[in-house]
């Protein structure tokens, strides 16, 4: 009897124990943690908000969000107070160096051009991609994810395959997805006529069924079940995203927790059986339709074949998934902006169709044709620079980071609002927000008066693998539409560009063509 009473009492004390250490540890991370950095950050002569209880400015970030987007703006680029309210109201406000919170962790946001490229050029490993709560990571994907050596060595091994010269192999790809938009659209429009059409649904059409040639070659039908499935969950993710997450919340069988699995599930069934029957026809040298390897599969079990210790396929399939993602949206998005600019500035639309068909006339573009085509390249720039698809960068500090004399504790978010950059008239001059793509005549490095202002495709040893294959897209098919078709805003279209994950349209791109 006697050593059962000891027994309870031991649990007893066990529990109380662990109870006060479960309420100290909370009390730690919801207030006492968040006020201490806080006071340090301020010390410093930082300026910015209080920390709110648990919330921190989420509820006005939700707030002035809301009202933004509750109304169309006029036709012109004045788009950040649209696209970014909060982030440009902390900067109007405090500076190009201020606090904010998100939820309970510290967020600073950096506007600072010389501090943005020193922190999106780190080479120690200082800022790391931000943590995210485990449901948010099911969208969180291959190398983008990794931190480093293991992103190092990933990165390495994978960036043969987005090599520019890999891109003469994947033109068949882009030609044929090109040439299935044009022939649709001509379908829709008689000779001499005119038909409106919501072209920001047409180029999603066109840059899934690029990725899904290019990537999988013969089994791009049956990737473009991957990409149905990759935005019913970016929908259940951005809920996750925009909720308070508490420890073991992903594990409670909610309807909704059931179905991101099951998407994430699915989505890595379909992978890995492409990627088993690509290994297999590599083996066997039947490599699909064009019976070569040049498909980006193909391209990335090479590099995991040729590597030491390389790449599992669990590590392929998250590759895959990456790529998918990141290079339907952006570029999708990104020929939906030169659209809809090209139809507020026919001047440009003109000047660029007469480049195009003096090159090439109606012949198909080739990769050599692309490379010569200045002013495509510069009215895709510009748009880039009005209208970039990811319009924030996001880094965070893993332990005590000192930065141009910046003291910044271990557990702090920082945001990088790249966007601020593309509109700032000390970079860009006065007309900073009007469409002049001379500014690009000279190139990139010459377009602004300062070389680190433009940042599409990110800064750093991070920079986009998928940057070639992106431009090589847009241009080709911006080129093939000009070739065939005039276009100007439908009187329904409605401006109103807002930001889930990427920059888009918030009710589409209404385009009235006409057939040339």
């Amino acid at each position: 009897m006697g050593d059962e009473v000891m027994i309870l009492k031991t649990l007893a004390w066990a529990s109380v124990t662990l109870i006060l250490y479960s309420v100290v540890r909370l009390v730690y991370d919801i207030w006492w943690k968040p006020k201490c950095i806080e006071k340090k950050l301020k010390q410093q002569g930082i300026k910015g908000n209080s920390y709110k209880l648990l919330y921190g400015d989420f509820k006005e970030i939700a707030r002035v969000t809301k009202e933004a987007w509750s109304k169309p703006m006029a036709l012109n680029h004045r788009i950040v107070p649209r696209v970014k309210p909060f982030i440009q109201a902390m900067v109007q406000k405090y500076g190009k160096i201020s606090l904010s919170w998100n939820k309970t962790r510290p967020n600073l946001i950096i506007a600072d051009p010389e501090l943005m490229r020193s922190i999106l050029n780190d080479k120690n490993g200082d800022f790391q991609k931000p943590p995210v709560n485990p449901l948010v990571d099911l969208l969180t994907l291959g190398v983008s994810t990794l931190e480093g050596d293991k992103w190092a060595k990933r990165r390495r091994l994978i960036a043969p395959a987005f090599h520019h010269h890999k891109l003469q192999g994947m033109m068949p790809a882009f030609s044929a997805s090109g040439c299935k938009l044009v022939d649709k659209l001509k379908e829709l429009v008689s000779p001499g006529g005119s038909c409106e059409v919501d072209m920001a649904a047409e180029f999603q059409i066109l840059s899934a069924d690029v990725i899904a040639r290019a990537a999988f070659g013969s089994s791009y039908e049956q990737g473009k079940k991957v990409f149905e499935l990759q935005k019913e969950q970016v929908v259940l993710v951005m809920e996750a995203y925009q909720s308070i997450y508490f420890p073991g919340l992903r594990f409670v069988p909610t309807r909704k927790n059931k179905r991101r699995y099951e998407i994430d599930n699915e989505i890595k069934a379909i992978l890995g059986d492409m990627i088993q029957k690509k290994e297999e026809a590599m083996r066997k040298k039947e490599c699909g339709d064009a019976g070569t390897d040049d498909d980006l599969l193909g391209l990335l079990i090479q590099c995991k074949q040729e590597a030491e210790n390389g790449m599992s396929t669990e590590d392929l399939i998250e590759e895959c998934k990456l790529f998918y993602f990141a290079g339907q949206e952006t570029t999708a998005n990104w020929l939906t902006w030169t659209l809809v600019i090209l139809s507020m500035h026919p001047d440009w639309q003109e000047k660029a169709r007469e480049e195009v068909l003096r090159v090439c006339g109606k012949r198909k573009p080739d990769l050599e044709i692309l490379n010569h085509l200045k002013i495509v390249s510069m009215v895709l720039n510009e748009v880039l620079r009005l209208y970039p698809p990811v319009t924030s960068l996001f880094r965070h500090t893993q332990r005590t980071t000192t930065i141009e004399g910046m003291s910044i504790p271990a557990g702090v978010d920082v945001s990088l609002p790249t966007i601020l950059l593309h509109y700032d008239p000390k970079y860009w001059g006065d007309d900073a927000e009007e469409f002049k793509p001379e500014r690009f005549a000279e190139g990139v490095w010459k377009a602004s008066k300062d070389q680190n202002a433009f940042y599409p495709f990110g800064w750093g040893p991070r920079f986009c693998l998928g940057q070639s294959f992106a431009i090589t897209e847009a241009k080709l098919a911006l080129a093939m539409l000009l070739q065939h078709f005039s276009f100007e805003l439908s009187p329904s279209y409605t401006h109103a560009p807002y930001t889930v994950i990427t920059l888009q349209p918030q009710h589409g791109a209404a385009i009235i063509l006409h057939r040339i």
